[in-house]
């Protein structure tokens, strides 16, 4: 496959399954005509707006996908350089020019085409055809009426951030950052979508995310590295035999969470009878593909592998954009009010065996729980195999703090957090100040920063280095600034209940779950700082934790008194739309949710208080040991440096007082 003639064959080739990407989905929404409108009560803008919404959306997708795989490509494949100018290894910078430029002309197109989508899908959603622009107002009403506009506005935004970071910069941080832009903007369409409600939508919105993650870094990053080969550059990606697990992992999630959608979209009915079924199946031969492809890298067998990923993933996208203009069978199955926000029924109370008995995983934090379980004792158990010690107390901390989660989220707790507000808050306290507290303990970085070997001098950095990086960055220290973590740990309480935000996010899961997710991470933030075993950008003195811990308090108790006693009910309208079949009290609701975030926030920090003065009393005892090894060694001198300046003191003394008596009177 090295010769020009094959590698220009494999360019025309990835070319042809970019035209066929787009022209699938074009034709997909030509036959289904007004039937994609009008069956689920919107008006048919016309055939013109139908078909451009999809080409743009189609090209948009494609631009995507290149995007991220490019940023993906960069980060863990390509060639990464300590930076000239620092003089240290600790921070990297990308040395090859190939996917900064890839990037960069796939984020301008990503931005063009999200751009555009603002206005088309948002007339293509509310059934305006595009002369109906000229109207004044119109097109103002069709971007913020639904849904649609508003996420492709966040996409615009997010491919924005990733061309201007790609235009400014190759440092190695700086694309992590702009591929976690890249990831949201991805998501932004997708969780507005066909996951947005219905019976059963939480596990199907967790699978669209935790797929479109997954998909793009894999088939993206594929993709990247099939335009590598052709052009005739190694694919560096192959030479990481460590990477083929991940590969390996991700095509399992992907086949899982494609299930899960079928079986989401059919609503009971057979795959056999829809042409959403047999897209869906057709999707999931196409990852059948991906992983012989895969496959067939593995051995070595580049070219064959290129061909059957590159193959694979058309298929998939090409699939999935086309099955966005077909109404799915769980579109036409009758919903309650409670299945439309929440995806299920709630009918009885939360009672306290209610709260425990009553179940339903929570696949986003769930699938979280298990990759970073495994993830760590991996590292323990490779500490442990080359004979080096790992604190037993940590192994412990960091699954259970998981497992906590796990448990907040997928017992009653989770399942009724949406129907009650004082739930709710018991759920928040555990996620923003009792968790966060076995998480810190576990130490993962160290942990990782420990297994993880260095490399040599002159090899390609690793994973080791770019923990490093993260770790020594400025963009880390900047979010690990004191007052900024404070402000925000105290700040999100009153910014988030006591404006409109919480009742607007209430109403969807995946804002639902996008707070518990910031509740989770500021949390682990602030008591980082405090006491967290990994090292962070900024350290705090002893007497500072404490007081960083301390002036926490009185704000969380002000927040819970205000809860119990102010007259207005948060969220109120959301809640009284709910219709749920057993009455509730909503202030005796809130007043309960008051006095739970008030014990609550003072429970864990008298907790956090213990483990801050267990660890300076084992620093203390560390440093009275060393202090003692240094001194039966013969190594200190630090008691006789000390005499000697007490010695030249006393004769400094000695002399001016000698000096004085003999000046005359």
């Amino acid at each position: 496959m090295g010769t020009t003639r094959h590698r220009r064959w494999l360019i025309g080739y990835v070319v042809l399954l970019g035209v066929l990407v787009i022209a699938v989905p074009l034709v997909t929404t030509a036959q289904m005509g007004s039937a994609s409108y009008l069956p689920i009560a919107r008006d048919y803008p016309g055939r013109v707006t139908g078909l451009l919404a999809t080409f743009v959306r189609a090209v948009a997708e494609l631009a995507s996908l290149v995007t991220v795989g490019g940023l993906a490509s960069a980060l863990v494949a390509g060639k990464a350089r300590p930076v000239r100018e620092s003089g240290s290894r600790r921070q990297l910078e990308i040395a090859e020019w190939f996917e900064p430029i890839v990037v960069r002309r796939a984020a301008a197109v990503w931005v063009v085409s999200s751009g555009l989508l603002i206005a088309l899908d948002s007339a293509d959603s509310n059934g305006l055809s595009l002369s109906r622009f000229a109207d004044p107002g119109a097109l103002w009403f069709a971007m913020f009426s639904g849904d649609f506009g508003r996420a492709w506005m966040i996409t615009c935004l997010g491919a924005i951030v990733v061309l201007v970071t790609s235009v400014i910069t190759v440092r190695w941080v700086a694309y992590l950052i702009a591929l976690g832009a890249a990831l949201a903007a991805s998501l932004a369409p997708v969780v507005v979508g066909q996951v947005l409600v219905g019976p059963r939508h939480d596990f199907a919105g967790d699978s669209a995310v935790l797929q479109t993650v997954a998909g793009q870094l894999l088939l993206g990053l594929a993709v990247v590295q099939t335009l590598r080969l052709a052009t005739g550059r190694r694919n560096r990606a192959l030479d990481r035999i460590h990477w083929r697990g991940v590969a390996v992992a991700a095509v399992t999630l992907l086949v899982a969470t494609e299930a899960v959608l079928l079986w989401f979209k059919m609503a009971g009915s057979s795959p056999f009878d829809s042409s959403t079924g047999w897209f869906t199946l057709a999707r999931l031969a196409a990852l059948g593909l991906v992983a012989a492809g895969l496959y067939s890298v593995a051995r070595s067998k580049l070219a064959v592998g290129a061909v059957l990923l590159t193959t694979g993933t058309a298929a998939f996208v090409a699939c999935g954009i086309a099955m966005t203009r077909i109404p799915p069978p769980q579109f036409f199955v009758p919903t309650s009010i409670s299945q439309i926000f929440f995806g299920f029924d709630l009918t009885k109370p939360p009672a306290f065996a209610t709260l425990v008995s009553q179940w339903r995983p929570n696949l986003l934090f769930v699938t979280a729980a298990v990759a970073a379980i495994t993830a760590y004792l991996a590292g323990a158990i490779r500490l442990r195999r080359r004979g080096e010690p790992w604190p037993l107390g940590r192994t412990i901390a960091w699954p259970l703090g998981w497992v906590l989660i796990v448990v907040v989220t997928s017992s009653g707790l989770g399942k009724y957090s949406g129907a009650s507000f004082a739930v709710h808050m018991a759920m928040h306290m555990a996620l923003s100040m009792l968790i966060p507290i076995p998480l810190v303990l576990g130490g993962p970085l160290t942990l990782a920063l420990k297994a993880l070997p260095a490399a040599a001098k002159d090899a390609q950095p690793g994973p080791h280095e770019w923990i490093v990086a993260v770790l020594h960055s400025r963009a880390l220290k900047a979010l690990y600034h004191p007052l900024l973590v404070f402000g925000v740990y105290i700040g999100s309480y009153y910014g988030l209940y006591f404006t409109n935000a919480f009742g607007t996010l209430m109403k969807f899961h995946w804002a639902h779950q996008l707070m518990n997710a910031h509740f989770l991470l500021v949390g682990c933030l602030y008591f980082g700082l405090v006491i967290g075993v990994d090292q962070t950008p900024r350290k705090l003195p002893s007497l500072a934790k404490l007081g960083f811990l301390f002036a926490a308090m009185p704000f969380h108790a002000f927040f819970g008194v205000i809860l119990m006693s102010d007259g207005a009910i948060i969220g109120d309208s959301f809640y009284q739309h709910l219709e749920l079949p057993w009455k509730t009290d909503l202030a005796a609701t809130q007043h309960t949710g008051g006095g739970i975030a008030w014990a609550g926030g003072e429970i864990p920090l008298l907790i956090v208080v213990v483990v801050l003065a267990l660890q300076w009393a084992v620093q203390d005892g560390k440093l009275a040991k060393r202090i003692d090894r240094h001194l039966d060694s013969g190594l200190d001198d630090s008691y006789d440096a000390y005499n000697a300046m007490l010695e030249r003191l006393a004769e400094r003394t000695a002399e001016r007082t000698a000096d004085r008596t003999k000046e005359p009177r």
